[in-house]
């Protein structure tokens, strides 16, 4: 995965609850994905449908199941994973527990097994990263943001086994 130049687009959402009161991603979400060679979402897709809307979207979806969806989507998702991505490990999880403390107890977790965590849940967009280069990553939601300040979700790029972590406002 990636193009020549050794590199991979990752978009990266979460928390997106539709189609909860007609709810849809924004024109400028769609074509971030679109343009990106993989999707991660770390759960709170709502329904199935949903998940296929984005696999037609384009780039495969990888994702996580979150603590609203439906029971066919619990079955099919798992509550973690890690995907490897151009060298990197990237884990997936939904929710990431309390703030206090968030960035050690992920490095506790998955620090042996990936160099970022993707998570969601609080709908508030976040990227932190360790002196060690270890990161954890919440792109916020794109259609419920809830206490942030904008509508955003997040772009990893990897390039030679690096992973940089961009939040997007939409």
């Amino acid at each position: 995965m990636g193009d020549s130049r050794g590199r991979v687009l990752i978009a990266v959402i979460s928390d997106t609850h539709m189609p909860r009161h007609g709810r849809r991603l924004p024109d400028a979400c769609v074509e971030r994905i679109a343009a990106a060679d993989l999707l991660l979402h770390a759960g709170d897709f709502s329904t199935l449908d949903v998940l296929r809307e984005l696999e037609a979207i384009g780039p495969p979806v990888v994702g996580v199941h979150g603590n609203v969806d439906s029971a066919d989507l619990r079955r099919l998702l798992p509550e973690e994973r890690v995907v490897e991505a151009e060298g990197a490990s990237i884990a997936m999880v939904h929710d990431a527990g309390p703030r206090v403390g968030r960035l050690e107890r992920m490095r506790r977790r998955f620090a042996d097994r990936a160099d970022v965590v993707v998570f969601g849940h609080s709908h508030l967009p976040l990227h932190e990263r360790a002196p060690d280069g270890f990161q954890i990553f919440n792109p916020g939601s794109p259609t419920e943001r809830r206490r942030a300040p904008a509508h955003t979700m997040g772009r990893i790029t990897v390039r030679d086994g690096l992973a940089q972590c961009d939040l997007i406002p939409l």
